[in-house]
């Protein structure tokens, strides 16, 4: 289509980040235009012949930072959680695949929580596919302090109520460090798989917080870790450590703020229409 003379434009870069090098020269033959979500994305292209502007991340602008008393005690209240239980939300994911792979492991996770902590209620965020799926596996296993909710309307409500999240690796811990909720990020995949990826992924990192700072601010619980006792050692030491769990917020919170823009979709039209 650039042949043709017919400019392509593309909004969210691949992530180049991640992979080989030679990818973004790749992109650059058949885009004209990128605009980027994340502001380290754009030195990626630099040697290309493609201008890649960062925008900004809709889900880093679009919750309003803040957790008061009250905003804590409605999420509770339309979410019919028990009076006096703190909220750990747990997110395993949307693919089936996943599902099938993680929640037996955090079954077990949560069996082991339950042995020490009283008044912990775990709320699953699921889809509407897959939440009736989901009902039926925490009453098959007898987790009574548990639930699973699909509503995207109220997921921003487990989030303010929780206490803490262990989360799928994703953007979802976007959403996660907008709510100022401690986390841990858990994913696993078959041997053959990780194995491939392995061999074409060179960033070190898996989540997008802890590859932009560089280091690990949320622990990465990956293939080998993510295990029942390993996920619950590294809960279990987060939530009783204080400083730790102070120097995690505060490293998202300033490694997040950097994704901000006050309208990043508007900013995106913006360029396009100068582009254009």
């Amino acid at each position: 289509m650039k042949k043709k003379g017919i400019r392509i434009v593309h909004y969210v870069s691949p992530s180049v980040y991640a992979w080989r090098r030679g990818r973004a020269k790749k992109i650059g033959k058949f885009v004209d235009l990128l605009l980027c979500l994340f502001p380290f994305e754009p030195g990626f292209y630099r040697d290309t012949e493609l201008k890649a502007v960062y925008v900004g991340h809709p889900k880093a602008s679009a919750i309003k930072i803040g957790k008061s008393d009250l905003a804590k005690s409605r999420s509770r209240e339309r979410l019919e959680l028990p009076t006096g239980n703190r909220v750990l939300a747990v997110l395993p994911g949307s693919r089936i695949s996943e599902i099938n792979i993680l929640t037996p492991i955090l079954f077990e996770f949560i069996k082991k929580m339950n042995m020490k902590y009283k008044d912990l209620f775990f709320v699953f965020h699921s889809t509407q596919e897959h939440v009736q799926l989901l009902q039926k596996q925490l009453l098959d296993e007898g987790l009574k302090n548990c639930g699973a909710i699909a509503d995207e309307k109220i997921k921003s409500h487990i989030l303010k109520s929780s206490v803490f999240a262990v989360a799928k690796s994703g953007t979802i811990s976007l959403e996660i460090c907008n709510s100022k909720i401690p986390s841990i990020i858990i994913y696993k995949m078959g041997a053959i798989n990780f194995f491939i990826v392995k061999m074409l992924v060179k960033v070190k990192f898996a989540n997008i917080i802890n590859i932009a700072a560089g280091e690990e601010v949320i622990p990465e619980l990956l293939q080998s870790k993510c295990n029942a006792k390993d996920i619950y050692n590294s809960v279990d030491k987060l939530m009783n450590d204080k400083t730790a769990l102070e120097n995690q917020l505060n490293k998202t919170q300033s490694i997040i703020s950097n994704f901000k823009t006050d309208k990043s979709s508007e900013i995106a039209s913006s360029i396009l229409n100068d582009y254009i």
